[in-house]
């Protein structure tokens, strides 16, 4: 199998969010619908990627800023090809992303229960940061989830 990693566009949307819905460990929310993450990839242009196998998608990474500090959100690969390299190589590009916005950092979020997460993360070199608490406030009246 042969990935091929480019960017993120609008259309990727749809196989996208099947990708997520079929990956244990990653939560989803109404940021993740589809005008949240159109809104999201027009917020950061180029910074977001997919992984394809000719026209099946088969990773995805949602890389952006806010001019300080990046974050990184959905580095995912099928199950078919992992321990293959496109999830080094999604995030590799994200990173360079990163660096040519001139951001120095990136957060990342990982559900605690998700070990194969937490174990790439860790071969790649992130760093835990068991000082930090992360906090959540809803912005609308109705809770607003993610």
């Amino acid at each position: 199998m042969h990935t091929t990693i480019r960017t993120f566009r609008p259309e990727d949307y749809d196989a996208a969010f099947e990708l997520w819905k079929a990956t244990p460990g990653i939560g989803l929310s109404s940021a993740d619908e589809r005008d949240a993450i159109l809104s999201f990839l027009a917020r950061n242009p180029g910074m977001s990627y997919v992984a394809s196998d000719g026209d099946r998608l088969v990773g995805t990474i949602l890389c952006g800023h806010d001019g300080r500090r990046g974050l990184i959100h959905h580095l995912v690969s099928a199950v078919t090809v992992r321990r293959q390299g496109a999830a080094q190589r999604l995030l590799a590009a994200g990173m360079e992303s990163f660096r040519r916005a001139g951001i120095q950092k990136a957060h990342l979020f990982v559900f605690q229960s998700n070990d194969e997460a937490i174990a790439f993360w860790r071969a790649v070199g992130a760093q835990y940061r068991s000082e930090l608490a992360l906090y959540s406030i809803a912005v609308s009246r109705d809770g607003g989830e993610g």
